[in-house]
């Protein structure tokens, strides 16, 4: 395994970096935190990385009209290719080192996915990613709950009962997405053992972001990352609330702070406060804030409820591993 960077954890958002690598020139929506996520996890990494993104909000939104944000080498990559795309750059990187083509030095790899491209399409090439614990990369999966890049269709990630495009309430089917969400970053955890660590973030929390994205980035091996990114146009509310809409769903028990470090799970933020005892916020207080479910009725917001109840206080780990995964 070739050695990585030395990226020292920082004490608080005044210790970042003040250098800007993703910057102005791109054309997300206003309010968009998955823009904010960019920002924040390569000036977390730092000038000496290599962004591989796939297709979806933050690839056709950072590309319009020959502009782009990155100050880094960046690299489109197909829907369902993060995976592929990250392990082959790394695999590259280090032959050229080998061959004496290229100075032998730590290069960061990271590569980026929607839920739509990471969690549904390119879930196998994540898988078999992990698996190659020779290169060193991030996998980064950007979670705005939909499709949104083809106009907010359900996605694996988008919550039960969301209105969307494609599934919109009516009079015969009031609730037309009767999935739960996919716990993503729990069985990539728990089906890749020998991954060195694997975590949840949200920029609205940006040290922990941050100091999450540098970790990856220094334990060595392959590494995924999967951030919650609240959608003004997806999620239908005003752009101003992105923010604040990122702490309610922590704070409600909705989305869970963790990181799993060579098997090692440790709660992170407010979550670790809330497994300790400390009251959620009522889900309510989160899905009031939302058009996306504008539709809910009081018995609704109660099932909704009860799921969370439920992860918070049947399962072993809470987002991470559910009851009765061992039994029989």
């Amino acid at each position: 395994m070739t050695t990585t960077q030395d990226l020292i954890p920082l004490k608080g958002v005044k210790q970042s970096p003040v250098e800007e690598l993703f910057t102005s020139g791109h054309r997300t929506c206003q309010g968009c935190e998955s823009a904010l996520v960019m920002k924040l996890m390569i000036k977390a990494a730092g000038p000496r990385t290599i962004v591989l993104g796939s297709t979806g909000c933050m690839y056709v939104a950072n590309t319009t009209y020959y502009s782009t944000p990155w100050v880094v080498p960046w690299m489109h990559t197909q829907l369902g290719s993060s995976g592929s795309a990250a392990l082959g750059t790394a695999a590259g990187l280090k032959a050229l080192m080998s061959k004496g083509k290229l100075k032998d030095e730590p290069i960061n790899v990271i590569a980026f996915c929607g839920d739509g491209g990471g969690a549904d399409m390119g879930l196998s090439a994540i898988s078999a990613t992990l698996t190659h614990n020779e290169y060193n990369l991030l996998i980064l999966m950007y979670d705005n709950e939909s499709y949104a890049n083809t106009d907010i269709q359900v996605s694996g990630s988008s919550p039960w009962g969301a209105n969307s495009t494609f599934s919109p309430p009516g009079t015969l089917h009031r609730i037309m997405n009767r999935r739960w969400k996919k716990n993503t970053a729990g069985m990539l955890a728990v089906g890749h053992p020998q991954a060195r660590y694997i975590a949840t973030g949200c920029a609205s929390y940006a040290t922990d972001m941050m100091n999450k994205v540098r970790k990856a980035l220094s334990i060595g091996g392959p590494t995924f990352m999967h951030t919650l990114d609240p959608c003004p146009k997806g999620w239908d509310y005003d752009p101003m609330y992105s923010h604040e809409l990122g702490m309610l769903a922590v704070q409600t028990g909705i989305w869970v702070q963790y990181e799993v470090e060579d098997g090692k799970v440790t709660l992170n933020g407010p979550s670790k406060m809330l497994a300790k005892g400390k009251k959620r916020l009522p889900v309510e207080e989160y899905l009031k804030r939302q058009g996306r479910f504008a539709h809910f009725t009081k018995e609704d917001i109660a099932y909704f409820q009860s799921q969370i109840d439920e992860m918070w206080e049947k399962w072993w780990i809470p987002g991470v591993i559910p009851p009765g995964i061992a039994d029989g």
